[in-house]
C-alpha cells in the first residue's frame, strides 16, 4: 500500500484521493485552533507560499483528540484559519490520529516513521510528517518544531537552495 492509495475528506466533506499529490512533497500536520501551537499556522502558510511553486503541498488535518482544542465544526475551523492566519493550503475534515477511529492516513504515516524512542502514537497537535515526491515518509517532527525550523529539510527535499 502507498500513501497514494488513501482517500480523505476535505474541509467541505468531499472525497480527495492523495494520488492527486503524486510527484509533490507533502507536509502533513494535525492541527487545532485552540492550542498553544496554533500560531504555527502562520509559519505553515509562510512555508506554503515560499515553496508551493517548487512542489510542496501542506495538508492540515484538524484533530480534537488533545485537550479538546479543536471543538468547532469544519466551517468554523476553515473560517478561523482563513481569518486569523490567512491559510490558503488545503485543510481537511476533522480526524482522529490515534485510537480505534484513527484515520488510515495516520495509521500509514505512523507505521512508516515512528517518533522518539520508536513510539508510534501522536503525542499532541502540530506533529508534522514530511513525505517526498515518491510518497515516502522521510521526516517526523514534534509539535515543538516550528515550521521555519524544518524549512532546510524541505529545501533539501525539493532541491532548492536554502
Amino acid at each position: 500500500m502507498s500513501i497514494y492509495d488513501i482517500s480523505v475528506k476535505n474541509i467541505k466533506g468531499e472525497d480527495v484521493s492523495l494520488d492527486q499529490y503524486r510527484g509533490k512533497a507533502m507536509l502533513i500536520v494535525n492541527t487545532a485552533s485552540k492550542c498553544g501551537f496554533t500560531p504555527q499556522y502562520k509559519g505553515l502558510e509562510s512555508l506554503y507560499q515560499s515553496h508551493k511553486e517548487q512542489g510542496l503541498e501542506i495538508l492540515g488535518f484538524p484533530c480534537n483528540q488533545f485537550g479538546a482544542q479543536e471543538p468547532g465544526d469544519e466551517a468554523a475551523i476553515s473560517d478561523f484559519c482563513e481569518l486569523n492566519f490567512g491559510v490558503t493550503f488545503p485543510l481537511f475534515a476533522k480526524i482522529d490520529v490515534n485510537g480505534a477511529n484513527e484515520s488510515p492516513l495516520y495509521t500509514f504515516l505512523k507505521s512508516h516513521k515512528s517518533g522518539i524512542l520508536g513510539t508510534k502514537r501522536i503525542k499532541w497537535n502540530f506533529t508534522k510528517f514530511l513525505v517526498n515526491a515518491n510518497g515516502d515518509v522521510v521526516g517526523r517532527y514534534a509539535p515543538t518544531a516550528k515550521p521555519e525550523e524544518i524549512a532546510g529539510d524541505i529545501d533539501a527535499l525539493l532541491g532548492a537552495k536554502a
